[in-house]
């Protein structure tokens, strides 16, 4: 299944929130993404649909390993476009939004050379 950007950002989401709730509810997704509940509900039906994220009996979220491995390279190329960005001088809510529309549309390669580049 492909995902678009929208499914990524669930993911990356989703992931941010395991590492400072441990646990995770689509109340919560909401709640951060400042989306609808419904919202994440289709989403997370989605995501289901795919593979990339279950539901325990008690609502909770969780992360396939696919779901995982997505997450965690989109959240790898937010966290470096935000901090490149901002050591340049973009005022860091700025290097946020803009991080965000980078990490979805550079190539595999281009990312790779990119993080090789900045630490020479």
């Amino acid at each position: 299944m492909k995902l678009h950007a929208s499914g990524e950002d669930y993911l990356e989401t989703i992931l941010v929130l395991q590492k400072e709730l441990n646990m995770v509810r689509s109340v919560d997704v909401a709640r951060h993404m400042g989306v609808s509940k419904p919202s994440v509900c289709v989403a997370v039906n989605t995501l289901k649909d795919g593979g990339f994220l279950t539901m325990d009996e008690d609502h909770f979220l969780h992360l396939t390993d696919g779901g995982r491995e997505v997450a965690e390279k989109i959240y790898e190329r937010h966290c470096f476009f935000t901090e490149q960005l901002i050591s340049v001088g973009v005022d860091p809510k700025t290097a946020e939004q803009d991080a965000c529309r980078m990490e979805h549309v550079i190539s595999a390669e281009s990312f790779e050379k990119m993080k090789a580049a900045s630490k020479k």
